[in-house]
């Protein structure tokens, strides 16, 4: 079996007029809640390898989620350009390529593609939206990622900024 750990970046910001969209950050409320899903992502997690998009709002989020959870900050990271994606069939191919000695995969990325990607493999009830800073896990059953979404997957877990206390 394969587990795909999905984060949606936290809330960005808007408030520069023009800016490139890669470069957009975290607003206050992004800036808040990925240190809080750090915190709690290190109850149910082990620390581990996240990959993620080279937006700065995918990076500032993995910053935050370091502050929440200071085990991450110990673990390789990676910045996959293919990351910066808002089609999740171009997501699923990028998964589809990883090596098969990793059993688990974090990521941090962009909707719709995040979305899409759920909806994709899951069998049965799938997810209306990933919302900004939402973590699912998805239990894929098989071997290789190569054959990704052959047989459907189980949404094993979900977690929302708005679930978490003091919200």
């Amino acid at each position: 079996m394969k587990t795909l750990h999905l984060l949606r970046h936290a809330k960005s910001s808007w408030d520069k007029p023009g800016q490139p969209d890669r470069e957009r950050g975290l607003n206050k409320r992004g800036q808040r809640d990925a240190p809080r899903m750090g915190e709690a992502l290190s109850h149910i997690l082990p620390p581990m390898s996240v990959a993620l998009s080279p937006a700065r709002r995918a990076q500032l989020t993995l910053e935050g989620l370091c502050r929440g959870w200071p085990a991450l900050a110990d673990c390789r990271h990676y910045t996959e350009e293919d990351l910066y994606t808002f089609d999740g069939d171009d997501l699923l191919d990028w998964v589809r390529r990883q090596d098969d000695r990793h059993l688990a995969l974090f990521i941090i990325g962009h909707n719709p593609a995040l979305t899409d990607l759920v909806n994709t493999l899951v069998a049965g009830d799938g997810l209306a939206n990933l919302p900004t800073a939402g973590y699912v896990r998805i239990e894929c059953p098989g071997a290789s990622w190569a054959h990704l979404g052959e047989r459907p997957a189980r949404l094993a877990r979900r977690l929302f900024p708005k679930e978490l206390p003091g919200d």
